[in-house]
C-alpha cells in the first residue's frame, strides 16, 4: 500500500510529506541533507520542551501586542503545552548536527506546532492558509534568537541534573571519609612515601573538590539566564514591536520559572557563544577531577598481591575472558572515558565558538550537541561511581597500618624531635638496614620512649601539633604504647 501524503511548497519546489507527520517540507528537506549522527532532537527532551516554551511566550506576548488573533495564540498555546508534556516529540525529527545555524531545528518545532494547532482548531494538517509555521509560529522570531535561547533553557535543565548527581556522589565521599576517619596511613608525594594522614583525610579531600566544582557549576549557570531572545536576525530586533523583547522575556520567564534577563546589547549576544566556552570549561574542570580521583581508585586498590592493595573497590564483573578469578576496576574506569569524552568536547565547543564569523555563529548545533553530551555523561558517571564503587569501597587496614609501621616517612614527623640531620641519619640507616625508624630512634638515645610514642599516635601524626620543647621527654604529652609498635588495628 502506498502511504497517504500531502503536498507541501517552499523556495526550491514542491514535495509530497507523509499525511500523518506533524513535520512539514523544511523538516524533510533537513532529514535527507544532514544524515550525520543517526539521533534525532527529539532525542533531547531538554531542548524539545524549551522550544515549545519558547514559542508559547512568543505567542503571547503577540497577542498581547495586538498581533496575534486570540483564536491563533490559543491553539499555538496549547499546543506547546502538549510538547512540553511530553506530546510529539517522536515528530522531531531532524539531526542534532545541522548546518544553517539551527534553522533546521527551528523550522521542525514551527512545522509541528502548527500542524497541531491546525489540528485543534479543526483544520487538517498541512492547511497552513489557516495557521502558518512562518507567519504565525515564529512570529516576531528568528532562529538566531530562539535557536541559542533554546539551548540555554536546555543546558539549565542539564545542569541541574548534573549539580544533583555530583552531590550524591559528595556524600557517597563524605560517608567513607566518615567510616575511615581513624584509618592511619601513608600519605604519598610523586608516588613516593611522604607522611601519614587518615584514609578518611584522603576520602574526604574528594568529596571537597566536588563541592568546590559544585560552586563553580553554579556560577557558570548563572551566565545562562542572559538571552538574545527578540533579537531576531542579527540583534536590531528587525519585524518585532519595540515592546516584544522585554514582554516575551517576561511570559518566558514566566512560563519556566527562571529569572531570565534579556542581554543589554543583542547584537552582541546574538553572536557571542562564551557563555558555552565558560560552562563547557567547567564541566571540563569536572572532568579533570573526577578522572584524577578515579585514577587514584584505581591506583589504591591495585593488586590485589602485588600492588598498593589499600583499599578494595566492589567486584561488579568478571575481568577476564583468559585469567580466572581477575577483577577489575571497571567503574573508575568509565568515568575515566565519560572525563576523556567531555576534555574532547570542550575542544570542539571552543573551535566552534571561535568559528564564528561577523553577526551570528553557525556551529552552535555542535556546541550544544557536545554540550549536552558532556552534561549528561558526567551526571550519569557520577551516580553510577557512588552506586557501583564508593559505596561498597572496603579499607585493607591491616595493610595500612603495616605500611605505616615499615615507611620511612614517619621519619618526618620526628624533625621537630631530633633535628633534620639526625632524622636524616635514622631515615638513610631504615633504608639501607630494612629496620624500622622506632627502633633505630631509642638505639640511637634520640628520644625518650614514652615522648617517641606519643609522637607517633595516630591523632598526633595527621594533624598540627605543638609539642613542649623537651630534648630528654620531660614534660612531653604522657605515652600510650605507639600505634606503630602494639599491633593494633587503628
Amino acid at each position: 500500500m502506498t502511504e497517504a501524503t500531502r503536498t507541501e511548497h517552499d523556495l526550491i519546489g514542491d514535495r509530497e510529506v507523509p499525511a500523518a507527520a506533524y513535520w512539514g517540507i523544511h523538516t524533510l528537506r533537513a532529514v535527507e541533507n544532514f544524515p550525520i549522527t543517526g539521533q534525532r532532537i527529539g532525542e533531547t527532551p531538554d531542548l524539545i520542551v524549551a522550544l515549545a516554551c519558547i514559542k508559547q511566550a512568543a505567542a503571547e506576548a503577540n497577542a498581547g501586542l495586538g498581533l496575534l488573533d486570540a483564536r491563533r495564540r490559543d491553539a499555538i498555546v496549547a499546543a506547546c503545552r502538549e510538547i512540553q508534556g511530553g506530546a510529539l516529540h517522536d515528530q522531531f525529527v531532524v539531526d542534532p548536527i545541522q548546518g544553517g545555524a539551527g534553522t533546521s531545528t527551528n523550522m521542525n518545532a514551527n512545522e509541528v506546532i502548527a500542524n497541531r494547532a491546525l489540528e485543534l482548531m479543526g483544520h487538517a494538517r498541512g492547511e497552513y492558509q489557516h495557521l502558518h509555521p512562518n507567519e504565525h509560529v515564529n512570529l516576531g522570531q528568528s532562529t538566531n534568537d530562539v535557536y541559542p535561547t533554546a539551548l540555554k533553557l536546555a543546558a539549565r535543565a542539564g545542569v541541574g541534573r548534573l549539580a544533583s548527581a555530583m552531590a550524591v556522589l559528595r556524600q557517597g565521599f563524605a560517608a567513607k571519609s566518615a567510616e575511615f576517619a581513624d584509618v592511619l596511613k601513608m600519605g604519598r608525594t610523586q608516588l613516593q612515601d611522604a607522611v601519614p594522614m587518615t584514609l578518611g583525610q584522603e576520602f574526604g579531600t574528594y568529596a571537597r573538590m566536588l563541592a568546590e566544582d559544585e560552586a563553580r557549576l553554579a556560577e557558570a549557570v548563572d551566565l545562562i539566564r542572559e538571552i538574545n531572545l527578540g533579537a531576531t536576525a542579527i540583534g536590531t530586533g528587525i519585524n518585532t514591536h519595540p515592546r516584544y523583547a522585554a514582554l516575551v522575556r517576561e511570559k518566558l520567564s514566566e512560563i519556566t520559572g527562571i529569572d531570565l534577563i534579556t542581554a543589554p546589547d543583542l547584537v552582541e549576544a546574538t553572536q557571542d557563544c562564551g557563555a558555552f566556552v565558560q560552562l563547557s570549561g567547567v564541566l571540563k574542570r569536572i572532568a579533570v577531577k573526577l578522572s584524577k580521583t578515579c585514577n587514584d581508585l584505581r591506583l589504591l586498590s591495585s593488586g590485589p598481591r602485588a600492588g598498593l592493595n589499600e583499599i578494595n573497590l566492589p567486584a561488579r564483573q568478571a575481568g577476564s575472558s583468559i585469567m580466572p578469578g581477575k577483577v577489575n576496576p571497571v567503574i573508575p574506569e568509565v568515568v575515566n572515558q565519560i572525563a576523556f569524552e567531555v576534555i574532547g568536547n570542550d575542544m570542539t565547543i571552543t573551535m566552534a565558538a571561535e568559528a564564528g564569523q561577523l553577526q551570528l555563529n553557525a556551529f552552535e548545533p555542535v556546541i550544544f550537541y557536545s554540550l549536552h553530551r558532556s552534561l549528561a555523561h558526567l551526571a550519569a558517571g557520577c551516580l553510577t561511581l557512588e552506586a557501583n564503587c564508593i559505596r561498597g569501597i572496603t579499607a585493607n587496614r591491616d595493610q595500612l597500618r603495616r605500611a605505616v609501621e615499615n615507611s620511612i616517612g614517619i621519619v618526618t614527623a620526628l624533625n621537630p624531635h631530633i633535628g633534620y640531620r639526625n632524622a636524616t641519619e635514622v631515615a638513610m640507616e631504615a633504608h639501607r638496614t630494612g629496620r624500622g625508624v622506632y627502633e633505630i630512634v631509642l638505639e640511637r638515645g634520640l628520644m625518650a620512649k614514652d615522648r617517641l610514642d606519643a609522637v607517633l599516635r595516630p591523632e598526633t601524626l595527621t594533624v598540627p601539633v605543638e609539642w613542649p620543647a623537651a630534648a630528654d621527654g620531660a614534660g612531653a604529652p604522657p605515652g600510650t604504647a605507639s600505634g606503630l609498635t602494639a599491633g593494633q588495628d587503628r
